[in-house]
């Protein structure tokens, strides 16, 4: 097979008028943040209120595991979506397919917060809930590879490190945001008052609706990707990306999911788990730990920012595979400093976890597209994006209530740990992707 080489967007043409860098970047932040604030609100909401709105007659226990199993079937469903996503965005374009999931992403949120109580309607409330958040997994599961696909084939070989940073700190930013919501909503209505309980947590769902349509109206004026209009008018979309992909490069899948699995521990262990954690074992207030959680959305932003436009110089894995050596003693510290039950040491818990996160997450909006071929590159980034997160996002927080009660926090360090070590060997395993064309990452 022969390939030619591609250092920069291809050259504008009248039927695809090139769009400014700094209006992809911004595409590729907004519609990220909205889609992730979208999806960790429900990660709050579930730590921190859904056990008591939709699970009322359960204990405390029981009430705060069915809140997180309904949190984590999301991650069932991104795969699916990442599949079924991932095939249209390789084969009609990039911009489409990314209107589509904000759409989806965003009514489902909606949505939810329009959803009664157990109290009112009883257990239609809980898989009326279900429901809504598979859908929510559906949509998320085609957001990341395809924002991170509109800045790498948009930018140049030497900045797709630079550019890529956006789609990463829109992800931070919808952290941020999440927890700006909900401080704000808490601290007006009262935390422990009968109208936060009733429809306080609501409005935070309910925000979203503004936020979708400036992002609408963001990403409906760019236009599609150069490296995908040049794929098209060559007529070198494929029929079946997920058959190509499997069949083309089923290592590179393999490793690339293995990648993601540390980045859905400690985003989700950080912004779901210990959260929940904090509140329920420690006793800290929702205040503390919502402005904690925007400490924690900044300090990964920042790290993330870092992490990223270095990937341009020193290179996409060297800086992922240090940030997986933070990670691994991290894993062991993080749950003891919060076992002092200090307001400070809490902060310093949480915030460090999500600046470790920042620092292997910047590069990999860059490193992952470039792992795989055009003809089926959204597919792949898509499915590695989301198998991972079954293993490394909806397992950790639902098994660490039943790891801490049978062997302590350190089993829940150790579990941390593991789903690290994976990561870092799978980058191992991958080769460098600085300064390759997205052509030549064919033949890696």
């Amino acid at each position: 097979m022969s390939y030619h080489q591609v250092g920069s967007p291809a050259p504008p043409t009248s039927a695809n008028p090139p769009t400014p860098m700094k209006r992809v970047a911004l595409a590729s932040f907004i519609g990220t943040a909205i889609e992730y604030y979208d999806f960790y609100i429900y990660g709050t909401a579930a730590a921190l209120v859904f056990p008591h709105v939709f699970f009322p007659n359960q204990g405390p226990t029981i009430a705060t595991l069915a809140s997180f199993a309904t949190f984590a079937v999301a991650f069932v469903s991104r795969p699916l979506g990442a599949a079924f996503f991932g095939h249209f965005g390789d084969r009609i374009g990039r911009k489409r397919t990314l209107v589509a999931t904000l759409l989806i992403m965003g009514l489902s949120t909606i949505a939810v917060g329009l959803v009664p109580s157990a109290a009112a309607i009883g257990a239609a409330a809980p898989i009326m809930l279900l429901a809504l958040r598979l859908l929510q997994g559906f949509a998320v599961g085609g957001e990341w590879a395809g924002s991170a696909l509109l800045s790498a084939e948009y930018a140049p070989a030497g900045k797709r490190g630079k550019y890529g940073m956006f789609t990463q700190l829109g992800v931070g930013f919808g952290l941020v945001l999440t927890n700006i919501i909900f401080l704000s909503v808490n601290s007006t209505i009262g935390e422990k008052s009968a109208t936060f309980m009733t429809w306080g947590w609501r409005l935070p769902f309910l925000f979203s609706a503004v936020l979708v349509v400036i992002a609408l109206y963001v990403r409906l004026n760019i236009a599609e990707t150069p490296v995908f209009a040049e794929e098209k008018a060559r007529n070198a979309t494929p029929r079946a990306p997920l058959r190509e992909l499997f069949r083309e490069q089923p290592r590179q899948i393999i490793l690339a999911t293995g990648v993601m699995f540390a980045v859905y521990t400690f985003s989700f262990m950080g912004g779901t788990y210990l959260m929940g954690y904090a509140n329920s074992q420690l006793g800290h207030p929702r205040n503390l730990i919502l402005g904690v959680g925007i400490l924690g959305g900044l300090a990964m932003m920042a790290m993330t920012a870092i992490s990223a436009v270095q990937s341009d110089t020193l290179g996409r894995r060297r800086i992922i595979l240090f940030g997986f050596a933070l990670a691994l003693p991290w894993s062991f510290v993080v749950i003891p400093l919060l076992d002092t039950g200090s307001p400070a040491l809490f902060a310093v818990g949480i915030a460090g976890t999500y600046a470790i996160l920042g620092v292997f997450y910047g590069p990999l909006a860059s490193f992952i597209p470039e792992i795989f071929a055009t003809r089926y590159r959204y597919t792949g980034a898509g499915l590695a994006f989301n198998l991972a997160g079954i293993v490394g996002g909806a397992v950790p927080p639902l098994i660490s209530a039943a790891l801490l009660a049978a062997y302590g926090s350190w089993a829940i360090g150790l579990m941390m740990a593991i789903l690290v070590v994976a990561s870092l060997l799978s980058t191992y395993l991958l080769p460098e992707t600085l300064g390759s064309s997205l052509e030549q990452t064919e033949a890696l």
